[in-house]
């Protein structure tokens, strides 16, 4: 049995988006190779998007492991890597078998993981912003503890351990989400999933950034008492 350590560390996590980075932002650089963006577009067509049902639905248990296994880690991987993505779950393209793949850092070699669980998980947690390579343009607000343990089986089969923490932590978490049919959107807070499914429905982007601050909303309120009964407000 592998047992793996990582010193994560929170800060490395600051990025925005804890699965995808975000091609509309890539775009705005004209430094980016457009083959690179092609390739983007190309990895995400084959990913599943919201409101496909297989996104809310649970994988099965790998039992057999072999070649053509292998064969759907390695395109996983590919995919993972040609979205400019950082960790892929099985379900997102469609496949309902408990894998996914990742790679929590640039210097970090990519994996696969074979029916992976959260073993254990730290009381200690910590919030940040989290992107979804199946959530086009949205990014939310989500606490995940800061390190956990995840048991899984390696793509021969053999057992694996690893004890993650930070970033890496965040993106097995994650993932494992995927394979249970759990979607960052019902890990964050109301407010940001109801501006996240609004921007989902019209087809634009969202973020934290873009709810109005809760002074703001005071504001409003108080403005809006004062205002003259006789006349309409504006809708």
């Amino acid at each position: 049995m592998a047992d793996e350590r990582t010193a994560g560390d929170p800060a490395v996590a600051e990025a925005p988006e804890a699965e995808a980075i975000d091609a509309e932002e890539l775009e705005e650089h004209a430094e980016i190779d457009p083959e690179l963006l092609e390739r983007r577009r190309e990895a995400l067509a084959e990913v599943r998007q919201f409101g496909d049902p297989v996104l809310k639905s649970a994988a099965s248990e790998v039992s057999a492991f072999g070649p053509e296994l292998e064969g759907e880690a390695e395109r996983m991987i590919a995919l993972m890597q040609g979205a400019l993505g950082i960790g892929l779950a099985a379900t997102q393209l469609g496949v309902m078998r408990r894998m996914l793949v990742f790679q929590a850092g640039p210097d970090s070699a990519p994996r696969a993981l074979v029916n992976p669980r959260v073993e254990w998980s730290s009381g200690e947690e910590w919030l940040a912003e989290e992107g979804c390579l199946s959530l086009k343009g949205i990014v939310v607000d989500v606490e995940r503890p800061l390190h956990a343990r995840i048991s899984a089986r390696d793509i021969s089969g053999e057992p694996v351990l690893l004890e993650a923490s930070g970033l890496e932590a965040r993106v097995l978490q994650h993932e494992i989400d995927h394979l249970d049919g759990v979607l960052i959107l019902d890990r964050t807070v109301r407010e940001q999933r109801r501006g996240a499914l609004r921007a989902l429905r019209s087809g634009e982007s969202f973020d934290p950034s873009m709810l109005e601050p809760p002074d703001a909303e005071v504001d409003a309120d108080a403005a809006g008492d004062g205002a003259d009964p006789a006349r309409p407000s504006p809708e």
